[in-house]
């Protein structure tokens, strides 16, 4: 590991958490240079939803590169693009009746949500974006503006302008109703709150600290809204491609944004790749307007394609919700015997269980590691034990990577 602490910038992070060098991965499964093995529930943080070098996804890569497909091409037409667009379109939005523009703004989730507010500024004429305590959305300067965690924040190293933050779901408890305090605020024109551009939240606040949004919550916000002439953004980037059950995190609310960001597992295989969705009204770019050189990922195109085809039926879906409810059980009955030490939320195969004792989180993790796991945390203080794992890993793999979390956790509450 001498090399990369001798040439690599300070400014790592994740492999700090898990120092050990890597060097090959399948499904569930990453192994280091020495052959340990380690179950994944952290799939590069929501990027692997179908797991390490997927089968059919990686056949379709290999095909395409030994067929000399093109792999670069800014945001010309190619035949990769067309059938992304063409599977994108017949198997996600046709299905859903969801009638959208489909912008590649560059390779990230990032570049993704600065097209979004972008978008919404240049429509409305407004400047304003409203967004939520504890939201993250991205590391780039609009997109920080729009982040909560303090330490990310400061790291921009200028004054982070153009957002205001509102409280999110269940910040003040179940029983106060933040988007009836911010339709409040938007009411009054004395709070000092302008009427924004466009609102922008994520269904569940991933690094946030797994903060679930309630659907009713939702609904009022999206109503808001439609009232004001405001543009909604729901942020789909780590909650997205079935991390929650269903496609998109918002469909079992019944709601429809106005523009959906979309990155990571999108290219299905751990390609950066990112789309914005935008409805048609709204879509007023100029030719150029907001471009990228690598906007054009066909690389990406042919893996997410690939990758659209776990949609063509439910089965992934319904193995979602069959291992998401394992992870519930399982890790409801260990909060039973510390009630007062830990909680539980999450949908999907997102959870993450919180420790009172917010020094405890990281202690967590790092025995996952040296056991075989890696999990990361999440939240402001990573109180938060993050469960990330693949949507189509193996149950008895599954089983034996939430052991490894319970043992761990049992342990470190005895010993603190």
């Amino acid at each position: 590991m001498k090399i990369f602490e001798e040439l690599e910038s300070e400014v790592r992070s994740y492999c700090r958490a898990f120092p050990t060098v890597f060097a090959k991965s399948n499904g569930a499964i990453i192994t280091d240079e020495s052959g340990k093995e380690y179950i994944d529930f952290f799939c590069g943080a929501g990027a692997l939803n179908y797991g390490h070098n997927n089968k059919e996804i990686k056949s379709e890569l290999v095909s395409y590169l030994m067929e000399d497909g093109i792999l670069h091409s800014l945001d010309l037409m190619t035949v990769a693009k067309a059938k992304f667009l063409t599977a994108f379109s017949n198997i996600i939005l046709n299905p859903r009746k969801m009638n959208y523009k489909i912008q590649f703004p560059g390779p990230t989730g990032t570049n993704s949500v600065e097209a979004a507010i972008k978008i919404a500024r240049k429509v409305t004429g407004r400047t304003k974006v409203a967004t939520f305590t504890n939201a993250f959305h991205g590391m780039t300067l609009g997109s920080l503006s729009l982040t909560g965690n303090e330490g990310k924040r400061k790291g921009a190293g200028v004054e982070l302008t153009g957002s205001y933050f509102i409280p999110y779901d269940g910040y003040h408890g179940e029983e106060v109703n933040t988007a009836k305090m911010f339709r409040k605020y938007l009411e009054d024109r004395g709070s000092g709150y302008d009427i924004p551009a466009a609102v922008i939240l994520e269904t569940v606040q991933a690094e946030g600290g797994v903060r679930v949004a309630r659907t009713e919550w939702l609904k009022e916000i999206e109503s808001i809204c439609r009232e004001y002439n405001i543009v909604f953004i729901v942020d789909e980037i780590q909650v997205g491609c079935g991390r929650t059950g269903t496609f998109f995190s918002f469909e079992e609310a019944g709601i429809s944004p106005d523009v959906i960001c979309m990155s990571k597992s999108l290219s299905g295989i751990g390609l950066p790749f990112s789309l914005t969705l935008i409805k048609p009204e709204l879509d007023k770019w100029n030719p150029g307007e907001h471009n990228g050189t690598f906007r054009g990922h066909n690389l990406a195109f042919v893996t997410a394609t690939a990758a659209l085809n776990n949609w063509v039926n439910d089965d992934l879906q319904k193995g979602v919700f069959e291992r998401g409810a394992l992870i519930k059980e399982k890790m409801s009955e260990l909060i039973e015997k510390f009630p007062y030490d830990l909680s539980l939320r999450g949908r999907g195969l997102i959870w993450g269980v919180e420790f009172k004792n917010t020094e405890l989180g990281d202690l967590v993790s790092k025995l996952c590691f040296e056991n075989g796991l890696i999990i990361e945390t999440s939240g402001i203080n990573d109180q938060v034990v993050k469960f990330l794992p693949p949507l189509n890993i193996d149950i008895a793999l599954l089983n034996s990577g939430l052991d490894i979390v319970s043992n761990a956790i049992e342990k470190v509450l005895n010993e603190n």
